[in-house]
């Protein structure tokens, strides 16, 4: 909103430095800053609210050393970091971009999802939560929304090297050039020369005008990303700031993809795929890492307030959305390596227990326990110690991630 009035100033009025607020770094920055301040400073109230009202994590007992210390944490602190992102985004944000809508709206779809899962854990007394085949639904109804909408949305759009247009500076010199806006399934393949990837030519087989039809892959695709991605992190909130920390760490990498992506210069200049007006996902980025981080003050051990399933779900959701806006999403099994570690962690140790079970009448494990970080919790390393290990791993991987723009 504030962006809107300080353009009415700007280009109305005309009044002095109020232009400032049409640059995306100038507000990504208040961003933050804003976000920050919303989830320590109001954090601690919504924590006492949370306390008052009993809402507090109900601890299954597995064993684990400092666990029943942990019963009574308040939990749906999720709603922290959901508060902490909207306010700066509606204040300072483009909310007539596409891709600021369809974030917005994976925050509340995702955080209703894990509000209601939370909600039957406390209230309802029921340690399962949402039953998984609802939360599957719910998963499933988003990734269709994004879907259709990145696919059919006129404003989703990237720039081809066909059909030069001259982009000029304030001198009147040509400083780049770009093509024509057109509708693309195309994707980024990373680590590759002539790393794009046309979804549609999965579809080729099937003869002319197979372009077409691309949703039909392109749609089933989105879908899985959200699901896996939101899964993966919902598994990685096992101790204290995994979570939150590791899922900030691959958003700032989100972050400069999306910046670079949607800035022409910079996007002519890595010789990347430009992508039109994904550049405004910066201040949602901001935001959230602000949102992340400060949520981080209260998480970290011995944390104070948990984040619950309307955190985690959230989280995995926006950084699934973030990755397919910006053309990135095959690169998610670097960047978020800690949730596929996590995700794969629990596959084998359910498939071989299985398995083993049926050959040998006994199941046996890989793991000493699934998720991973349990694992290492079992073999006696303080939580803390494996936090701080894996955020050292997030750091490496999204380093690796931001050097695949020009590593190929």
């Amino acid at each position: 909103m504030l962006y809107y009035l300080f353009e009415y100033l700007d280009k109305q009025l005309d009044v002095p430095g109020t232009g400032v607020f049409q640059y995306i770094t100038f507000r990504s920055g208040l961003a933050i800053i804003l976000s920050l301040l919303i989830s320590t400073v109001f954090g601690k109230k919504i924590i006492n609210f949370l306390r008052r009202q009993q809402i507090g994590e109900t601890v299954r007992e597995l064993g684990l050393e400092g666990q029943s210390q942990k019963a009574g944490t308040p939990t749906m602190g999720g709603l922290i970091i959901i508060i902490s992102t909207l306010i700066p985004v509606i204040l300072l944000a483009k909310l007539d971009n596409i891709y600021i809508m369809l974030l917005i709206v994976t925050t509340l779809w995702m955080g209703t999802i894990g509000f209601i899962d939370d909600y039957i854990k406390i209230f309802k007394k029921d340690k399962e939560g949402l039953k998984g085949k609802f939360k599957v639904v719910g998963q499933v109804g988003l990734g269709l929304i994004v879907g259709y909408i990145l696919y059919f949305h006129p404003s989703v759009t990237v720039r081809t090297d066909t059909a030069k247009v001259n982009i000029y500076s304030s001198t009147e010199n040509v400083i780049s050039q770009a093509g024509v806006e057109e509708k693309s399934t195309a994707t980024t393949i990373p680590f590759f020369k002539n790393n794009e990837f046309d979804y549609s030519e999965l579809l080729a087989w099937t003869g002319e005008g197979y372009k077409n039809y691309a949703w039909l892959i392109f749609i089933p695709i989105v879908i899985f990303i959200i699901t896996a991605v939101s899964n993966g992190a919902n598994l990685t909130d096992g101790i204290d700031g995994l979570a939150a920390g590791t899922s900030a760490i691959a958003v700032l990498a989100l972050g400069i993809f999306a910046f670079v992506s949607g800035n022409i210069i910079f996007s002519n200049y890595l010789n990347i795929m430009y992508i039109p007006r994904s550049g405004e996902m910066t201040v949602f980025i901001s935001a959230f890492v602000g949102a992340l981080i400060g949520f981080l003050w209260y998480n970290t051990y011995p944390a104070s307030v948990f984040m619950g399933d309307t955190g985690s779900l959230t989280i995995g959701g926006i950084i699934a959305v973030l990755a397919i806006a910006v053309r990135k999403e095959l690169l998610i099994p670097v960047l978020c390596g800690i949730f596929l570690a996590e995700n794969l962690s629990v596959v084998l140790q359910v498939a071989y227990f299985k398995f083993t079970k049926k050959k040998f009448g006994e199941g046996r494990r890989i793991f000493l326990m699934a998720p991973l970080h349990h694992h290492y919790q079992k073999k006696g390393y303080h939580e803390s110690k494996i936090v701080t290990r894996f955020w050292i791993i997030a750091i490496l991987l999204a380093i690796f991630s931001v050097v695949s723009l020009k590593l190929r």
